[in-house]
């Protein structure tokens, strides 16, 4: 009778066959994660690197409506320090009557209460006259490639898509950090591997220590 055999460790080939099909799995995944942000963050970094030649026609929107006296008597005092949000019931009526979020933090003095609403591509404010209750609005649209280029920036875009940006981002470090493990991997049979990857890291140091100053 023959002993059984034991199973044989797994070889250094095998090993490696492995831990590149992990990369090569986590490459895609995060490739397919991250391309749509890709081509939205170069696009717009090509249309902000040319914002001066990129004209923008703002398009201003002003309306103006009548508070109800019930609606006008829950703002209530003014919150400490002259700022604070708007409340419930005020909030949801502007929000009704103008094309805002009103849930940002507004400027409370005696005669009237400000409420700036700065968006993606354009700006909007809202003004409620605490004696009259006369409620007036101006919504500024700069188009959809100001709207783009905002999202691009963060600016006034709010938290989720703050979220979205750290996603994203990740997904481009997971992208980049394994696909230099692959071009590693690969880097034998391709000479050309590291005088491109040197390339990429010279060609911009060289720009920025020469031509900005």
């Amino acid at each position: 009778m023959h002993a059984p055999r034991t199973q044989r460790p797994a070889t250094k080939k095998s090993r490696k066959a492995f831990w590149l099909k992990q990369l090569h799995m986590w490459h895609w995944m995060s490739s397919a994660i991250s391309l749509i942000g890709l081509l939205l963050f170069a696009i717009t970094g090509f249309t902000l690197n040319h914002a001066a030649d990129i004209e923008a026609t703002p398009v201003v929107t002003q309306a103006s409506v009548q508070m109800p006296a019930a609606v006008l008597g829950k703002l209530g005092a003014d919150p400490a320090g002259g700022k604070g949000a708007l409340p419930q019931p005020v909030a949801s009526w502007v929000e009704e009557h103008f094309p805002v979020k009103a849930s940002g933090v507004a400027e409370w003095s005696a005669d009237e209460v400000y409420l700036p609403a700065p968006r993606p591509g354009g700006d909007a404010w809202v003004a409620i006259d605490r004696a009259t209750g006369e409620v007036s609005s101006e919504v500024t649209s700069r188009g959809w490639v100001s709207y783009l280029n905002d999202l691009h920036k963060g600016r006034n875009s709010g938290g989720a898509w703050s979220l979205f940006i750290d996603i994203f981002a990740f997904a481009c470090l997971i992208f980049a950090l394994t696909g230099l493990v692959l071009l590693w991997l690969h880097s034998a049979k391709r000479k050309s591997t590291w005088p491109l990857v040197a390339a990429g890291l010279v060609l911009p140091a060289a720009v920025a220590i020469i031509f900005i100053h």
